[in-house]
């Protein structure tokens, strides 16, 4: 019978470089190509953290480095007693006998001691992985994921347990620790089967960095985001909008406008995703808003606005474009646009 080939073991160092270039937005493939390593090993790692990073582990200062373990192991190699190799390191006798009988290895007449792998035991003893607060508090994590079977986003359940239940804290959980309870498998409280309700349905994390690793925009004369007055930036001065074009069955569009300040949202029909008559439908919404309420417009890449010059004309109101594959930079429309499709 054909033995199945061991899988190999990722060291410390090559799982921290791993989550480094996964927060900068290299692929799968480029990262196992830098670390000499496959690319279903890499998938593997990604996949088990639900692509959130993990924390990295510190150890206590008075903790034996592996240096000093390194130490220890030439002093048992060359048979010193605890007491000679604790005075090399400056270290009580008790704190190198007790290394060497917790993690050494006893082999029929002698012990022996390896640093490396007695700093990876070391390493994995002093584990004290936190219990989720959902798999704390059971009747949590009960009102959670009934309410996900029923579409609700992490964000509206944490803030209707904030309002239901506001003397009891057992009964209240932030969107993020929701949405690591969906990711990470590991943790064993809510079934991967409820990420297909969420209004992504990603089954992991994606950095913002590998979404935003797209070509350069097509559309002639955009100004970027960067461009936009600052004065958009705290919402405190209303007139400045988001807006993007969503797509429904049989060829049905809409364009979706949500003003910054107030979240007040507008909804204009249009025929087709046409670049000409998308920014006609939109100018001819907008001239009906009062005076002052019309200070600017950020949309996405969509080719939907390329004829933004002509609605510029048209309105007097400026358009920005977020970066590309970016989203999040007009994350009240974004946001208003997932409950719409849902």
């Amino acid at each position: 019978m054909k033995q199945r080939a061991r899988r190999r073991r990722f060291t410390r160092q090559q799982v921290v470089e791993l989550w480094r270039r996964v927060h900068v937005g290299q692929t799968l493939v480029e990262i196992a190509q830098a670390l000499g390593v496959s690319s279903p090993g890499v998938s593997r790692v990604v996949t088990a953290a639900g692509g959130i990073r993990p924390v990295p582990p510190t150890r206590h200062a008075g903790t034996l480095s592996l240096a000093e373990r390194q130490v220890i192991e030439r002093g048992v190699a060359a048979k010193q007693s605890a007491r000679a190799i604790a005075r090399t390191l400056r270290r009580a006798p008790s704190t190198i006998s007790r290394e060497i009988r917790r993690n050494g290895a006893r082999t029929t007449r002698h012990r022996s001691y390896h640093a490396a792998t007695a700093d990876a035991r070391a390493w994995r003893a002093a584990q004290r992985p936190k219990v989720c607060r959902l798999a704390q508090y059971p009747a949590l994590s009960t009102a959670v994921a009934t309410r996900l079977k029923q579409d609700w986003s992490p964000r509206q359940i944490a803030e209707w347990l904030a309002v239901t239940y506001p003397e009891d804290l057992t009964m209240q959980v932030s969107a993020e620790t929701i949405y690591q309870s969906l990711y990470v498998q590991a943790r064993g409280v809510l079934r991967a089967e409820l990420t297909a309700h969420l209004r992504r349905g990603a089954s992991i994390r994606h950095s913002r960095a590998s979404r935003q690793r797209a070509q350069p925009s097509t559309i002639v004369g955009a100004i970027s985001i960067s461009d936009r007055p600052a004065e958009s930036a705290d919402r405190a001065v209303p007139g400045h909008w988001e807006g993007d074009l969503i797509m429904g069955g049989q060829s049905s569009y809409i364009a979706t406008l949500v003003e910054r300040s107030s979240r007040y949202v507008i909804l204009v029909k249009v025929s087709s995703k046409d670049s000409r008559l998308v920014a006609r439908a939109l100018a001819r919404r907008i001239r009906t808003l009062p005076k002052g309420l019309t200070a600017s417009l950020t949309w996405d890449r969509g080719s939907e606005m390329a004829q933004h010059a002509a609605f510029t004309l048209a309105t007097k109101v400026a358009v920005y474009f977020c970066d590309p594959r970016s989203p999040w930079q007009r994350g009240s429309n974004e946001n208003t646009n997932g409950l719409l499709r849902q």
